[in-house]
């Protein structure tokens, strides 16, 4: 994990707690639903951090001898569970508070508390969103941002990010709720808006839990590492063919490579064995994630 998901999961802690705090007294004041479906947001964004955090600490653990490739995907697993925390407790409970609220409408009180805390609110999830951004942004290089999601091995990156513009949608959306059944008199708007902030939470979380699964059950190398590596190994002269390449990302920052390749019939075991050595050594110093290398010596695949 780089010292830049942590900067982000930080910063991102520190606003949420500070928004929840802010959006639980306006709610307690107000009675406003949305205002409550926004502060449990915070909440569960606050222990989104924490169980982040914690995945990072297990994911540096060494590697022993149950787990011999460490445990990095320990990463994967804790941004897993923060998906299903964002769409089983945050979307959940929020749906839950509209639909009530829609059913037994309330008249929210003292409305202009809600836009002092929202105002409030959205500085410090700017703050939060600008850092995510940045750092996202010099990660991601030239790809595009859903390309860079989607290619991206460090999840907690994205998670932070999805988790910020979804933070800023939401308060967007319960503004938008209390203003307007401020201005109208209509009681509605305030329980469609915690619905809508809670459909909101569940299509972040779903988009979040797919693009995690697959780092999860071993998603390869980015397509220019293989081809980076094959050519390395395509290289040599006694390599007649490079079989396959099979990468796998056991961590944000490990990469474990397998290659089957088809020698020369004349060479010896020696040069066999001095062209692995040297292919290994070249491999991972033209990519430094890569911190294992097999290779199997077999005949071209028919």
């Amino acid at each position: 994990m780089s010292a830049s998901s942590k900067k982000v999961i930080i910063a991102a802690f520190i606003g949420n707690f500070l928004i929840a705090i802010t959006k639980f007294i306006a709610s307690a004041l107000t009675g406003s639903s949305a205002m409550l479906s926004e502060a449990i947001h915070s909440v569960v964004d606050t222990g989104n951090q924490v169980l982040l955090l914690f995945g990072l600490r297990q994911a540096k653990r060494p590697a022993d001898e149950q787990f011999p490739f460490g445990h990095g995907k320990e990463i994967y697993f804790w941004s897993f569970v923060v998906a299903i925390l964002i769409f089983s407790v945050g979307a959940g409970i929020s749906i839950y508070e509209g639909i009530h609220h829609l059913i037994h409408p309330k008249e929210i009180m003292n409305p202009y508390i809600n836009y002092i805390v929202l105002g409030l609110s959205m500085v410090f999830e700017s703050g939060s969103c600008y850092v995510a951004m940045k750092e996202f942004s010099r990660a991601k290089g030239d790809l595009g941002y859903f390309e860079a999601v989607h290619q991206g091995k460090d999840p907690a990156m994205f998670v932070v990010l999805f988790e910020d513009i979804a933070a800023m949608l939401g308060l967007i959306v319960a503004f938008l709720g209390i203003l307007l059944g401020h201005l109208t008199g209509i009681l509605y708007f305030d329980g469609g808006a915690s619905v809508v902030i809670g459909l909101t939470l569940g299509c972040t979380a779903v988009w979040l839990a797919v693009e995690t699964k697959s780092l999860l059950i071993g998603e390869s190398a980015g397509k220019k590492v293989v081809k980076g590596i094959r050519d390395i190994a395509g290289s040599f002269d006694d390599i007649e063919n490079v079989n396959e390449v099979l990468t796998m990302h056991m961590g944000p920052e490990f990469v474990l490579v397998n290659i089957s390749i088809d020698f020369k019939d004349s060479t010896s075991t020696g040069e066999v064995e001095k062209t692995i050595s040297k292919m290994d050594s070249e491999i991972k110093k033209a990519f430094p994630l890569v911190k294992r290398v097999f290779a199997e010596a077999e005949a071209k695949h028919e």
